[in-house]
């Protein structure tokens, strides 16, 4: 491989990662305040993409006022689904809320499926994030530059959230323990719900950029990128918003820059992601960012 092709590569690394980072961020925020595994996070992907898709065919909306619309919705099914699933069942067992989660998941696919088909749609993409320009022989989509700048600004905006304003402090305080919280006065389940929003709403902005690059929706799109998206919460140690976002950019180097060096290998290119989180499970079980149990979350 000639360094070209490798920078090229390294391109669409940095846009895959960007989009897996996005969705792995909501798993380690959830994670670290409730130590719930969301897998029903995936499929908040697919309803964003599914979101963005109907407001921009049925109503003809702009693409930034569609991203808008699609992110606040799915903010606000994260916060529903935690009031309506979660709220309940708090004092029980993990085990118990992980099985919630399945349920949901499974609810949201087949619920997508009966009700918009299981038949793929072509995403309708705007022109203007698929104009193509180079630089020093190497060959950017406007989508390519946007995922990793939003995904940046977006990880600010978080780090922002949780140690510079009050919410973020509520939120960390929740990560030692939320009996102690309630008994401050703080509305511990107000809190939860935000970081369900928080999380929901990132996983909906990282659902329609993968709609865009990989322009299609349909209601199973979120199960593998789902799946993807928390081995690089753990690679990049759960619990940590750096770490997820550095698990995501991880797993999607290592998924693209692999295949190129060994193209006869592309149809295996699903199984790299999870090859790497056992690595990292068998050499350092909290992951490259992650802290002992004991200390705080994030």
């Amino acid at each position: 491989m000639d360094i070209l092709t490798f920078m090229q590569q390294m391109v669409n690394g940095f846009s895959l990662g960007s989009m897996y980072a996005l969705i792995a961020i909501g798993y380690t925020m959830v994670y670290g305040v409730l130590r719930l595994i969301n897998f029903a996070h995936g499929d908040i992907m697919m309803v964003g993409a599914f979101l963005a898709y109907t407001f921009m065919t049925v109503f003809d909306l702009p693409f930034p006022l569609t991203v808008l619309f699609a992110v606040t919705l799915s903010a606000a099914l994260g916060m529903l689904m935690d009031k309506i699933a979660y709220k309940p069942l708090r004092e029980t067992p993990k085990i118990s809320l992980l099985i919630t989660a399945i349920g949901i998941s499974f609810f949201l696919e087949n619920a997508f499926t009966v009700f918009v088909g299981g038949v793929p749609r072509a995403f309708p993409v705007p022109s203007y994030m698929e104009q193509i320009f180079t630089v020093a022989n190497v060959t950017f989509s406007v989508s390519s530059i946007t995922v990793p700048l939003v995904t940046l600004i977006l990880l600010l905006g978080i780090l922002f959230v949780l140690y510079k304003t009050k919410y973020g402090m509520a939120i960390r305080a929740l990560s030692f323990d939320i009996k102690t919280v309630n008994l401050m006065g703080i509305d511990a389940n107000m809190i939860i719900s935000l970081v369900f929003a928080l999380g929901s709403a990132l996983a909906a902005v990282g659902g329609i950029f993968w709609a865009v690059n990989y322009p299609s929706v349909e209601p199973m799109m979120g199960v593998l990128v789902g799946l993807k998206a928390f081995a690089a919460a753990v690679v990049g140690g759960i619990g940590s918003v750096t770490g997820a976002v550095l698990g995501g950019f991880i797993i999607g180097f290592t998924e693209v820059v692999v295949i190129a060096f060994f193209p006869e290998m592309g149809g295996y290119k699903d199984a790299f992601a999870f090859v790497f989180l056992i690595l990292v499970l068998l050499f350092k079980p909290t992951g490259i960012m992650g802290e002992d149990l004991e200390k705080s979350r994030f």
